[in-house]
C-alpha cells in the first residue's frame, strides 16, 4: 500500500502540473488561467470494480482504474483517484462496481479465416460445438458420423451445391474412404474436412467438378505425392496444401467467408477477447483483403495481427529476396488489423489431431509421422529469418519434431548469437522433460494448446500412443516450474477460441469424457491468466503495450463476473463474461 500512495501522490502531483503548464508562461497564473488550461484536459474516466487483478507486481490487485483515452493512467481505490485527479475532469464509471475486471484477453494463436470456413460447414465433430447460432452435437462413432453425413446430404436441396462437412477424426470414427462418399452421393460434390484442418477427404463427384484428374496428381512434386492417396482421394499436410487453392472456390465463396467472420468476431468478443493473433496465415492478398473487410473496421471489438508465413516465401524466393518479401506484407492490413514486423511462422511436423507428428520411437500401431517442412527446407528457412533477426514462432507436435526445432535453434544460437530471441515452440503437444530443460537453457519460450488431453488423451492412450505418453501431452507444469514464459492458444478452430476454457484446460486436465489426465502438469491459475493476458503479450513482443493493467498500457479489460485465479478451478470455465473494454471504449456483449 505504500508504495501504491506513493505512486497516487506522484499522480496527483504529474497532473497538477500538466494542469498548471499553460498557466506557467505568465508571470502571475491567474485562478481563470488555470481553470481554462484544465477544462483543456481530456476527462478522466474512473472504472470502480469489486476487484481488478491487474498483473502489476507492484499492485497485484485495485478497486479501480483511471482511464485517459485509451490508455490507463493509474490504479488503486476509488478515493485515491478521485482525490489525485484534483482540478481535471473525471466521471465514475459503475456499470463494473461489482464484477472482476481482469486484462484483456488475448487469443494469441487463432486462425479466423480458417476458424469461418470451418464454423459455417456441416460441423460433424468429436466434440460439441457451441457456436452464437446453434450447438453442433459430437458424432461418437463411424455409424453415427455416416448417418449424419448422409443426412446433411439429403437436407440440401440445391443438387449442385457442394456438401462441405468439418470435424471427422479416423481414430474416433474409423477409416474413410472415396467409395463411402460415393455411396452417400455420386453426383453432389463432398468434400470432408479433416477435424485437423490438415487433410481433405473427395468424393468422385468433387474430384470431377475441381479438376482433381491423374494429369495434375503426376505433376506434383514427389514428396508432396507420399503424403497423398489418389486412388482413395484422400489428401493431408503437403498434399493438402497443394489440394488447397483447387478447392478454394467450393470452401472460400465471398459469401460464406464474410458470414463466417462476422461470426468468428462475435465469438471472440463474446469470450472476452481484445487482442488476436494469426501467425502464418495463407500467402493470399485476396484473402487477406476478404479478412480486412470484416475484422479491420473501426468498430471491431478487438486488433488482429499477422505473422508471416515463412514456409510460402522461401519456397518462392531465394535467401536475398526474403527480406524484401517479408516486409511486402506489413503493407497488407489496415485499420484494426496489421501485420506485425520481424516476426515470422515456419513448421516442423505434422498435426496432432491427424497424429502425423514426428515421434520418437515412432507409434505403437506402426503408422509414420510427417513433416510439413522437411528437414533441410525447415534448416535452410530457419537460418534465412535468424540472420534476418526476425523472432520465429514454430509449429511443432511431436518430440522428434521438437528435437529438429531445437537441433536449429541451439545451431543458430552458437553460430550467431542473439540475445532475446523469443523462438515460439508452437502446440507442444509431445516432449520429455529433458525437452524442456533445453527449451530454458536456449532461452526459447512455449506457445501450447492445452486442449490435447481434453479432447485427445482417452482416445490415443489405446490409439497410436501409449498412456504414458497420451496422458502427459502438453507437460505444462513442467514448463512453469522451469520459469519458462508460456502462453496458451485456441489454434481455432483447434480448439474453441474461449480463453475462459483454454484456462480450465489447463488449471484441470480433465477430459471430454470426464478423466482426469496428467495430473502433475497441471498449472496454477495464475499462471493460466498470465498465459491468455501478460504472457500471450510478452510472446507477440507487445508486453510494454498490453496484457496488464498498468499506468502507461492500453486500456484493454475484459469483464467477468467472477476471478478466475481465485474460483473454484472447475468452475473458471462456466464464468459469465460481460463485455470488454478495448483501447477505452466500452463494449458489452450483446
Amino acid at each position: 500500500m505504500m508504495k501504491h500512495s506513493k505512486q497516487v501522490t506522484k499522480l496527483a502531483g504529474l497532473l497538477l502540473a500538466v494542469a498548471c503548464a499553460p498557466a506557467a508562461l505568465a508571470e502571475q497564473p491567474t485562478l481563470q488561467d488555470i481553470a481554462k488550461a484544465t477544462q483543456a484536459l481530456p476527462q478522466i474516466v474512473i472504472y470502480q470494480a469489486k476487484e481488478i487483478v491487474t498483473l502489476d507486481p507492484e499492485k497485484p490487485t485495485a478497486q479501480a482504474v483511471a482511464v485517459v483515452g485509451d490508455r490507463i493512467l493509474a490504479t488503486g481505490s476509488l478515493d485515491e483517484l478521485k482525490a489525485a485527479a484534483r482540478q481535471q475532469l473525471y466521471t465514475v464509471h459503475t456499470t463494473f462496481a461489482n464484477k472482476i475486471i481482469a486484462p484483456g484477453f488475448i487469443a494469441q494463436h487463432d486462425h479466423p479465416l480458417l476458424a469461418a470456413l470451418t464454423m459455417t460447414s456441416e460441423i460433424i465433430a468429436i466434440e460439441d460445438w457451441v457456436l452464437p447460432d446453434g450447438t453442433s452435437k459430437a458424432a461418437k462413432n463411424r455409424p453415427e458420423y455416416l448417418k449424419r453425413l448422409a443426412d446433411a446430404n439429403a437436407k440440401l436441396k440445391d443438387l449442385n451445391e457442394v456438401l462441405l462437412s468439418w470435424g471427422y477424426h479416423h481414430y474416433f470414427h474409423g477409416e474413410l474412404k472415396k467409395a463411402d462418399l460415393d455411396a452417400i452421393s455420386s453426383t453432389r460434390p463432398i468434400i470432408v474436412w479433416h477435424r485437423s484442418a490438415h487433410e481433405f477427404y473427395l468424393n468422385s463427384a468433387a474430384e470431377k467438378k475441381y479438376g482433381v484428374t491423374k494429369e495434375w496428381f503426376d505433376k506434383l512434386p514427389a514428396s508432396v505425392k507420399k503424403q497423398s492417396d489418389f486412388r482413395n482421394a484422400h489428401y493431408w499436410e503437403q498434399g493438402f496444401f497443394a489440394l488447397l487453392p483447387t478447392l478454394a472456390p467450393a470452401i472460400a465463396s465471398p459469401e460464406r467467408l464474410r458470414k463466417g467472420l462476422e461470426l468468428v468476431k462475435a465469438y471472440y468478443h463474446a469470450n472476452g477477447v481484445t487482442l488476436g493473433c494469426e501467425p502464418g496465415g495463407l500467402l493470399s492478398k485476396k484473402l487477406q483483403d476478404a479478412q480486412n473487410a470484416v475484422l479491420s473496421d473501426s468498430s471491431s471489438p478487438f486488433r488482429f495481427y499477422f505473422i508471416v508465413d515463412g514456409k510460402s516465401i522461401t519456397a518462392k524466393y531465394p535467401d536475398e529476396k526474403v527480406a524484401e518479401e517479408s516486409e511486402k506484407l506489413l503493407t497488407w492490413g489496415e485499420g484494426m488489423t496489421a501485420y506485425l514486423p520481424k516476426q515470422v511462422k515456419l513448421f516442423a511436423d505434422g498435426a496432432i489431431f491427424s497424429q502425423l507428428m514426428q515421434l520418437n520411437g515412432g507409434y505403437t500401431d506402426g503408422h509414420k509421422g510427417e513433416w510439413i517442412m522437411d528437414p533441410e527446407f525447415f534448416a535452410r528457412s530457419f537460418r534465412v529469418y535468424w540472420d534476418l533477426d526476425y523472432q520465429i514462432h514454430v509449429h511443432v507436435n511431436g518430440d522428434a519434431g521438437l528435437d529438429l526445432v531445437l537441433d536449429q535453434l541451439e545451431l543458430n544460437m552458437r553460430r550467431r548469437p542473439r540475445p532475446d530471441h523469443r523462438t515460439v515452440i508452437i502446440h507442444f503437444a509431445v516432449s520429455t522433460p529433458e525437452q524442456v530443460a533445453r527449451i530454458k537453457r536456449l532461452g526459447a519460450i512455449v506457445s501450447a494448446n492445452p486442449y490435447y488431453p481434453v479432447a485427445l488423451a482417452d482416445n490415443y492412450r489405446s490409439n497410436g500412443m501409449d498412456p504414458e505418453r497420451a496422458d502427459v501431452m502438453a507437460r505444462m507444469s513442467d514448463v512453469e516450474r522451469a520459469g519458462i514464459s508460456y502462453s496458451l492458444h485456441s489454434d481455432m478452430p483447434m480448439a474453441p477460441g474461449q480463453p475462459l476454457f483454454l484456462m480450465w484446460s489447463a488449471v484441470n486436465r480433465v477430459t471430454n469424457d470426464g478423466n482426469l489426465r496428467g495430473p502433475e502438469q497441471r498449472i496454477s491459475r495464475l499462471g493460466a491468466l498470465r498465459a491468455v493476458t501478460l504472457d500471450a503479450a510478452y510472446s507477440l513482443q507487445m508486453e510494454k503495450d498490453v496484457g496488464s493493467i498498468e499506468p502507461g498500457k492500453l486500456a484493454n479489460f475484459t469483464i467477468l463476473a467472477d476471478n478466475p485465479v481465485t474460483i473454484d478451478p472447475m468452475k473458471i470455465k462456466d464464468i459469465a463474461v460481460w463485455g470488454t473494454v478495448q483501447e477505452g471504449r466500452v463494449l458489452p456483449v450483446k
